[in-house]
């Protein structure tokens, strides 16, 4: 079977998507950024990276299956409901 993946532009909008989502349920919840990134053991720099999509300027964040648990954790959701659906343009990798 030939996995499935993302094109560039699918996935960084996938990426901002997510930092959305991270975004609301932080105020939702009433932290800031570093008490949210703190409780879910990853820097406030990291944390604020994500809210904004990227990891790099340019560059689409790829957060660790383990932050995206611990940050849905500490919001108090399940990672479903913090993740987007499925990106679009999904092409067959290599």
């Amino acid at each position: 079977m030939v996995p499935r993946t993302p094109d560039g532009d699918s996935w960084a909008a996938y990426a901002r998507e997510l930092g959305v989502r991270l975004h609301r349920e932080r105020v939702r919840n009433g932290l800031s950024q570093e008490r949210l990134a703190v409780a879910a053991g990853i820097t406030a720099f990291t944390y604020r990276k994500l809210e904004k999509g990227e990891s790099n300027p340019g560059t689409p964040a790829n957060p660790r299956l383990r932050t995206v648990v611990a940050l849905a954790e500490v919001m108090g959701i399940s990672v479903s409901e913090l993740l987007p659906p499925e990106p679009g343009g999904v092409a067959l990798g290599r």
